[in-house]
């Protein structure tokens, strides 16, 4: 474009009265900005909830198997034992065996629990993040689409009303990022 064509540009623009419409499409594209961001922002965490429950599935599942073989050689010991009146020194020896892994699956099992707990609670933070992420890309796109009907109606209510939803949506997205 010329420089003189600019001008006149100008010029139409202020004759039809669309001097302010400039700050209207200027306020919709950092609204989809903030959209897109808050997008990828949304998706990230559905996906963060996504890992830390298989994170935490794996967990019960190490849990699971070591309780399982607690229980195996409790049965088995409680075997040994009430197989005989008297115990063989080597059955001895394998009942003590029994007994220390027992005892360490005891301590096993407790961190394997606390473990996978923490993991559930990371996919509870992660899914109240992606829960605040898509309510306010939700109403940050609204926003986009009441702010564009007044580049149409040129009614100034329709961006004042996108206006405050966008910085609603604004809000409860940037409230996501702090929550705990």
């Amino acid at each position: 474009m010329e420089p003189t064509e600019i001008d006149e540009f100008r010029k139409q623009v202020k004759e039809g009265g669309e001097a302010g419409l400039s700050y209207v499409s200027l306020a919709i594209s950092i609204l989809a900005v903030l959209v897109a961001m808050v997008t990828v922002l949304g998706h990230r965490s559905h996906t963060e909830a996504v890992l830390q429950q298989a994170r935490a599935s794996d967990q019960w599942n190490e849990y699971q198997a070591k309780k399982i073989r607690q229980t195996s050689y409790g049965i088995a010991s409680d075997q040994l034992t009430l197989q005989s009146e008297t115990i063989s020194p080597e059955k001895q020896k394998k009942l003590d065996e029994y007994k220390a892994h027992i005892k360490k699956w005891d301590e096993d099992l407790a961190e394997e629990q606390k473990q996978a707990l923490e993991f559930e609670d990371d996919v509870k933070k992660a899914e109240r993040q992606a829960g605040h992420y898509d309510l306010g890309e939700a109403l940050l796109e609204i926003a986009v689409v009441l702010s564009s009907i007044t580049l149409l109606t040129r009614q100034k209510a329709f961006f004042f009303g996108g206006l405050l939803l966008g910085i609603a949506g604004a809000l409860i997205a940037g409230y996501a990022l702090v929550l705990h």
